[in-house]
């Protein structure tokens, strides 16, 4: 039996916990007394109690974060009283900062905030010795001198490899101060020691990884270190090859263009947080970029690169308006990233965002992940337009099933004359009227408070933002949710909105539609599209690549990791 579990619930089997390796390669002369668990949030608490104590260790160390703080608080009412001498350490970003507003903390025998690399190590060797002093509880850990860390990646095992999103990072920290991420309050950007970095990701790519994720929160800051890895990556090109990499928006000189382009298309990912183009709101969060630079590094990247652009939009943040949200999204989609994940602002504990909450009247949930709930400027309805927007849109715009028929919606050129009742088709190819009884998943209008648009006048010509918004308000009223949906019924959807309520002309729409369903490879068109199919399309080569970014390039998918893989880790 270990006597030392490191465990965490991760948000999805999918991702491997990088944290927990970075404690047990730590761990020194200790690492063969302890043993890595690793669950889901998807998993009861209960079951993951019954795998934790059949470890019986007499240490066990908890990775606390925001998407797992209420299950994780759960499972130590469980274990306090079933194992009343086990001794319990908590770390991460969740118990960090404020403390004394936290049930968990009470549950605990210990707490290590910051970077617990080394504290943590030490913290078991005074336990398992009981050598006094006797440690506090709260233990502030030192900045650790990332030259000194040991290297995590050997802990990655083999199904982590093959399976599971593996995680690197060549720095930490952040240089820029926007007060809504925590990454703001970390010390200035540490460098890991270049070529024992690269050897590493040598070994990786010698076990056969080939999807690396970079955890860097500014990749491109260090451009003698960017270049290098990038150069890294191009000496070891091959079909399944895919790197992810966060990127500051308005930085990317000659010499990093000169590499990226370099690259065939799909193979890098550049996660760009933009968060909002409102500059009264960058200033009042103390978030600064260049909107030109910005603007110039989008353009040459979709012109001249294959990178797939992942790019980040806020909701919520303080002063921020529908109106000026909306125009932040419609310039976004006007810069052609293949995604804007629309997230809705969380506090996250230890952020000085909360400064604003007075004069912006920024009330949030009490519960993790803590979002807003209401603003002076964004009331509560306003909000929950927004996140159904947020939903919707990553169903339908991020996920590459529509890239051809979603933009129709707001392109004004295809856009007839508002369609009249004697105008709007009383029949579907699909085969029902646009009726509440013909929704084929049983949903009721009857119970929803939310207005259905009226077509033609729900959405300004030319902005995704009110197309979308509209559309997302109709599916309210249809009693849809942003999830559960099977593929066909999210192409008849489109379709019921697109053409028979708001009057895209099926002859323009339907053939889109058709070509979007066939572009990675799919065979089995739904009857009511064979109609507008046209001639076969051609067989799509197959992808190496992670699905969405694979569908977006229109290559034929691959599947991902099956669910009997999850099980307890170590």
């Amino acid at each position: 039996m270990p006597d030392i579990v490191l465990s965490t619930l991760n948000a999805k089997y999918l991702h491997a916990s990088f944290g927990l390796r970075c404690l047990m390669a730590n761990l020194g002369e200790l690492q063969l007394r302890a043993k890595i668990l690793e669950f889901d949030i998807n998993q009861r608490p209960l079951e993951i109690a019954e795998a934790l104590l059949e470890a019986a260790p007499k240490i066990l160390g908890l990775g606390v974060y925001v998407w797992n703080a209420g299950p994780t608080l759960e499972l130590l009412g469980i274990l306090r009283r079933l194992r009343p001498d086990l001794k319990i350490v908590l770390g991460g970003p969740e118990v960090s900062y404020e403390w004394d507003q936290q049930p968990i903390i009470g549950l605990a025998d210990h707490v290590i905030t910051g970077e617990a690399d080394l504290a943590f190590a030490s913290l078991c060797r005074n336990l398992l010795s009981g050598t006094d002093p006797r440690p506090p509880k709260l233990i502030a850990a030192p900045v650790p001198d990332v030259a000194a860390l040991a290297s995590p990646y050997e802990l990655y095992d083999a199904r982590d490899l093959e399976h599971r999103v593996v995680y690197v990072e060549a720095s930490r920290g952040c240089p820029f101060t926007c007060e809504f991420c925590l990454s703001s309050l970390e010390i200035p950007v540490r460098q890991f020691p270049l070529e024992p970095f690269l050897s590493a990701m040598q070994r990786l790519h010698d076990r056969g990884l080939r999807r690396f994720k970079f955890v860097d929160r500014t990749f491109n800051l260090n451009l003698a270190t960017s270049r290098r890895i990038l150069e890294f990556f191009l000496d070891r090109l091959s079909p399944e090859l895919f790197v992810h990499f966060e990127m500051i928006p308005d930085r990317l000189p000659a010499e990093l263009r000169e590499l990226i382009a370099r690259f065939p298309a799909g193979t890098l990912q550049f996660e760009v947080g933009i968060q909002t183009f409102d500059r009264q709101v960058e200033a009042r969060i103390s978030r600064r970029q260049n909107h030109d630079r910005l603007a110039d590094n989008f353009q040459w990247l979709r012109q001249h690169s294959g990178v797939h652009l992942h790019a980040d939009l806020i909701v919520g943040l303080p002063g921020e308006t529908l109106e000026s949200f909306g125009q932040g999204f419609d310039r976004l989609i006007g810069l052609g990233p293949q995604e804007i994940q629309v997230g809705i602002l969380k506090r996250l504990r230890g952020t000085p965002i909360i400064r604003h909450d007075a004069e912006w009247q920024m009330v949030y949930n009490p519960h993790p992940p803590y979002e807003v709930l209401s603003t002076r400027t964004l009331d509560f309805a306003t909000l929950a337009r927004l996140r159904r927007f947020a939903k919707f849109w990553d169903l339908f715009g991020n996920s590459g099933n529509f890239v051809e028929s979603l933009p129709l919606l707001w392109v004004s050129d295809h856009r007839p004359a508002p369609a009249s009742d004697e105008s709007n088709p009383k029949s579907s190819p699909i085969g029902d009227a646009v009726t509440v009884d013909g929704l084929r998943d049983g949903s009721a209008l009857g119970n929803s408070k939310t207005v259905s648009p009226t077509p033609g006048k729900s959405a300004r010509a030319g902005s995704a933002f009110a197309a979308i918004l509209a559309w997302s308000d109709w599916l309210q009223a249809q009693g849809i949710k942003g999830h559960g949906i099977a593929l066909p019924r999210q192409y008849e959807l489109l379709w019921r909105w697109s053409v028979e309520t708001s009057g895209i002309p099926a002859e323009i729409f339907g053939p889109a539609l058709a070509r979007d369903y066939r572009r990675p490879g799919r065979a089995d068109l739904p009857t009511w599209l064979i109609p507008f199919a046209g001639a076969e399309a051609p067989l799509r080569r197959p992808a190496r690549l992670p699905r969405r970014q694979a569908r977006h390039l229109g290559l034929s998918e691959q599947p991902e990791p099956t669910a009997d893989l999850r099980a307890p880790r170590s």
